[in-house]
């Protein structure tokens, strides 16, 4: 697909953003215990419609349950079905995912009580699970390779007759997502307790019949936020938005603030205004730990706006859809601005003048398309493989061509 910006006369624009993945996933692992949960607003991304399809569609043993690229999935479904007595499933998904480690995960359940057989590599999928009544209380797990493993074992954690103790080893990975997990389970009614290195889930075996509207999604509104800051000047109304968000890449609007970006809370809107002449800084420094799938957004904001960047706290990108920072390092540099990586850091020196006409590989990771499609407000560039946007964003393309990159 070639991107090239055409400056439209209009200087505001309303958006609205697709419900969150990171938050309707969790809440379908929960109706799947809990049936009188309501939910609206799902998100109609790739992951979500995958997740919803497995825990659907469960019916006999024997059934081989294809989740593709979907990680979230692949996490939240390895635990739940191991706590499903009686039942024999297959869990498998794409190449790259039989790639992406899921071995912390299983020696958990497999502690717990569960069942689980890997049918290729130790330590990754795809898994033959059959499914327990898991007895167990306490489980102790590495808390610096994912935030998903432990959501996933916190969401099944209602289900045990004396819920579930969690003792977190290491420093903990994306803090927000598990907060995120808490404040779900706490909505209808199981009681956590979240602290440093401990979290405790209580039993549950009946809650009151619950409505949940799912919020917006923040990484999507990020890239929204890179398109403002590579314009000269704009306003855009983005909905729905929730001030006291449960998403840790909320954090997006405190981050965008360094390259000139205003967020202001309108009912549940946000307007995102950037004004002419803003002085920019020649170089940025953030630890991303807590948010890392914002990595990829700013570094190429910072690339199209010739500033330096320092960004750390990144181990988990190696481990996404792709190797996020040999992914990103790669093309950036064809652009011609030179990156240095190491194992949890990115560091960007810029170029003036940028190189044109550029395609941009993708790696079958939509968030490589989605942070480099702003990039055309400065150059003409070319995302090979588009559709890869389908996994948590279908409608993306169409969202940015009303901002005239097209």
């Amino acid at each position: 697909m070639k991107l090239s910006f055409r400056q439209t006369s209009i200087s505001k624009f309303k958006l609205h953003i697709t419900g969150s993945k990171s938050i309707s996933n969790r809440y379908l692992i929960l109706k799947a215990q809990f049936p009188n949960i309501e939910l609206s607003g799902l998100s109609d991304c790739d992951d979500t419609r995958v997740l919803h399809k497995a825990l659907t569609s469960l019916k006999e043993n024997g059934d081989e349950i294809d989740i593709h690229h979907a990680g979230t999935a692949m996490r939240f479904l390895t635990a739940y079905l191991s706590s499903l007595p009686n039942l024999e499933v297959v869990l498998k998904g794409s190449k790259r995912m039989h790639e992406r480690p899921i071995g912390i995960l299983v020696e958990a359940m497999r502690e717990l009580g569960g069942h689980i057989k890997y049918l290729g590599n130790d330590g990754f999928p795809p898994l033959k699970i059959r499914g327990e009544s898991l007895h167990k209380d306490k489980i102790s797990i590495p808390a610096s390779v994912s935030s998903q493993y432990i959501t996933a074992l916190m969401l099944i954690a209602p289900s045990f007759k004396n819920g579930l103790s969690i003792y977190l080893q290491s420093k903990v990975t994306s803090k927000p997502y598990l907060m995120m997990t808490a404040v779900a389970l706490k909505s209808i009614g199981v009681e956590v307790d979240l602290q440093e290195s401990h979290i405790q889930v209580h039993p549950k075996t009946k809650i009151e019949p619950k409505t949940i509207a799912v919020e917006s999604d923040w990484s999507s509104a990020s890239y929204f936020y890179s398109c403002l800051a590579l314009m000269d000047h704009g306003e855009f109304e983005l909905s729905t938005f929730q001030k006291n968000s449960l998403q840790g890449d909320s954090k997006v609007a405190e981050f965008y603030k360094l390259f000139g970006i205003e967020t202001r809370f309108n009912g549940d809107s946000i307007l995102i205004s950037k004004k002419g002449g803003v002085l920019l800084p020649e170089k940025i420094e953030l630890d991303l730990n807590d948010t890392p799938d914002l990595a990829q957004t700013i570094a190429v904001t910072c690339l199209g706006l010739n500033i330096a960047c320092n960004l750390t706290g990144l181990h988990t990108l190696k481990v996404k859809e792709t190797d996020r920072l040999v992914a990103l390092k790669t093309e950036i540099e064809k652009f011609g601005a030179e990156v240095e990586i190491s194992n949890e850091s990115l560091q960007l020196s810029p170029k003036a003048n940028l190189k044109e006409s550029v395609s941009v590989q993708t790696y079958q990771d939509h968030r490589m398309a989605m942070a480099f499609a702003p990039l055309a407000i400065k150059v003409d560039l070319t995302i090979l493989n588009p559709e890869v946007v389908s996994k948590s964003f279908p409608d993306f393309w169409g969202k940015i061509k009303a901002l005239g990159i097209q």
